[in-house]
């Protein structure tokens, strides 16, 4: 079969296309290292002044900490409760997979304006107290469809006959589910959460509502932005970005383990002979 051809018209449109989605982020990048307060071009030398001044700054550091909490307790709970919902979605009639699958999944359609503005109400209304507990179960609420997703993906795509084998050698439901069915998806669920860490660490629209007097990451770089524009934002916002891209890169390396142990396990056993 004959390679496709491609148009020079169809490969402008792409390069165009690629300079248009990261030439915004090299500069960001780019202008975090400049040696000047100057934003603009030319470019007239690197420094690691920005950098320093960021890193030494009380206010950051305590935002930085901030959202590494919420995230890492947002992740943790998503990964235990998440994986319980998940494999209880599997254990649904039939019949109601679908209404429940609705049910489940109808956050994802639901903008992140009106999921702060209603959690932001919630909390008011049963005067709980806006803190970063109060983040934390907002950023759950957010992230658990996306946590099912994955996980109720790798749980349906497993062979049920090893579950039920195990089931008639006596084996507890708990058993199976530890010894059975968890060694083979462990990967995809630990890459589901990586992507609810990520999507927990960088959340700005749901956290305005529900975050009280702290601070996070993001809602520090929106704060600066409000005083002044100079190369710390362009710091700050490198950093966001390089911890968002390394989870996604975890999130994506586990999700082909996953994959290829899955499909490893699927492979009849060599016979002899």
């Amino acid at each position: 079969m004959e390679a496709r051809q491609r148009s020079p018209f169809t490969l402008a449109i792409t390069l165009f296309s690629l300079v248009f989605l990261f030439a915004p982020l090299v500069v960001v990048v780019l202008f975090s290292f400049h040696n000047t307060g100057s934003l603009s071009f030319p470019f007239t030398g690197f420094s690691l002044r920005w950098y320093r001044e960021v890193f030494s700054s009380a206010e950051f550091t305590r935002a930085l900490e901030n959202s590494a909490i919420v995230a890492g307790v947002t992740s943790v709970v998503t990964l235990v409760l998440g994986t319980a919902a998940a494999w209880g979605l599997t254990r649904v009639p039939p019949k109601f997979r679908a209404p429940v699958a609705v049910l489940v999944f109808l956050p994802l359609t639901i903008p992140g304006l009106f999921l702060g503005i209603s959690l932001l109400v919630f909390f008011v209304r049963i005067e709980f107290t806006l803190s970063l507990a109060t983040v934390a179960i907002a950023h759950f609420v957010y992230v658990l469809p996306y946590f099912l997703l994955v996980a109720r993906a790798a749980l349906d795509r497993l062979d049920p006959a090893l579950e039920e084998s195990a089931a008639d050698l006596g084996a507890s439901p708990w058993l199976v589910f530890r010894r059975v069915t968890l060694p083979q998806v462990w990967p995809l669920l630990l890459g589901a959460t990586s992507l609810a860490f990520a999507l927990s660490f960088d959340e700005f629209i749901i956290t305005f509502f529900v975050i009280g007097t702290e601070s996070t990451l993001p809602m520090f770089i929106w704060s600066s932005l409000r005083r002044t524009v100079d190369p710390s934002i362009n710091v700050i916002s490198t950093v966001l970005m390089a911890v968002t891209i390394g989870l996604w890169v975890v999130a994506f390396v586990f999700t082909v383990r996953g994959e290829r142990s899955r499909r490893r396990s699927l492979e009849p056993l060599p016979t002899e002979g």
